[in-house]
């Protein structure tokens, strides 16, 4: 999988010596996040993986690559008719053993729909295809539907509300009215707020608005941009857990939305407020910078431009092979060390059939 470079290891009392040491900066230029940009998880099964959530949830494959620094295993992009940022859910494939569940890590994906319609079609669809899903429940005052695939990834599906942007697949199995229209929110467990809140607050710029409560858990919502679910982050206190351990069925990282303009102003504020950070990181669809907050979890900032069209048109996203151009020389050889995939479809691609 893409890895992160070797300042990650840095301890997390460091990042907690630099935020108290960090001073304002009001004369800079003030730069704010729209909301969630992609979230990137784990897969061991690659052809499964491809299946699940093309033929069962409905996404539309943007983007069938590789891990830019381990090229034997893909890097899948599933996204909405469009690949609109925000909806990008993205897997590495990468054989390791299960995710052993814990704290310091992102333990749920929020997937918006429409309305409660929408969400008793999916309670439905799901049964017929032998998912096992929770009971539709009210959490933080939406309807949501908890379910996980096939490696464990838990995921739940959260009524959006009318008035939100969908651009739904038009060769996706699922309805038009029923589509998945994106992410949020992002549920994440930490031991302790005090630290994450400080970086949420202090230097990305989230509000916090407000708490709910699920048994003994209080779990404490921040905002940014125009607000809603695709612009949450829920962090859930659980101080009792053992800190996760990576795997199958659990996530890398997330990523935060911005723009090419505001891009440098983000590298810039991060070594300000004496954060350690990838630097600029240029992933071809968009551009990158990478850390993590004190309790460990891996953000990234990323940006809306240039997008998943940049070396594929629109109607043929996720079709072929998209390599980034320092790759492409490698094609054949790459190529050969791949595993097949399903099409949406289900019928399995033929020999010498390009991947």
């Amino acid at each position: 999988m893409e890895k992160p470079p070797p300042y990650f290891n840095r301890q997390r009392d460091d990042l907690l010596t630099a935020l108290a040491i960090s001073v304002d900066t009001p004369n800079r230029q003030r730069v704010t996040l729209a909301g969630i940009h992609h979230l990137t998880a784990i897969t061991a099964d690659a052809p499964g993986n491809h299946g699940f959530y093309t033929r069962v949830l409905g996404l539309r494959l943007v983007k069938k690559s590789v891990n830019q620094d381990d090229v034997s295993a893909y890097h899948l992009f599933y996204a909405d008719g469009e690949a609109t940022p925000g909806t990008d859910l993205t897997f590495f494939d990468w054989p390791v053993p299960p995710e052993r569940r814990g704290t310091r890590s992102v333990v749920r994906t929020g997937l918006r729909v429409a309305d409660e319609a929408s969400l008793h079609w999916w309670a439905q669809h799901l049964a017929s295809l032998g998912r096992v899903a929770s009971p539709v429940v009210e959490r933080d005052g939406r309807l949501n539907l908890d379910f996980e695939d096939p490696e464990g990834q838990r995921l739940t599906l959260v009524v959006e509300g009318p008035g939100g942007p969908a651009h739904p697949w038009a060769k996706s199995p699922v309805p038009a009215a029923h589509q998945i229209r994106g992410l949020g929110p992002l549920t994440l467990s930490i031991p302790t707020l005090a630290p994450t809140h400080e970086i949420l607050t202090r230097v990305l710029g989230l509000s916090p608005v407000r708490t709910y409560a699920e048994g003994a858990l209080t779990t404490h919502v921040y905002s940014m941009g125009a607000g809603g679910p695709a612009a949450e982050l829920h962090l859930r206190v659980e101080p009792n857990l053992p800190p996760a351990r990576a795997g199958a069925g659990g996530v890398h990282h997330l990523a935060l939305r911005t723009t090419r303009a505001d891009y440098d102003a983000w590298v810039d504020r991060l070594a300000i407020h004496g954060i350690p950070s990838s630097g600029p990181v240029d992933r071809y669809y968009f551009r990158s910078l990478y850390f993590r907050e004190p309790n460990g979890i891996l953000f990234e900032i990323a940006t809306d431009e240039p997008g998943f069209t940049a070396d594929e048109p629109l109607a043929t996203l996720g079709e072929r092979l998209a390599l980034p151009p320092f790759l492409e020389p490698r094609r054949r050889e790459i190529e050969a060390g791949l595993k097949p995939l399903l099409p949406a479809d289900g019928n399995s691609e033929v020999a010498g059939a390009e991947l």
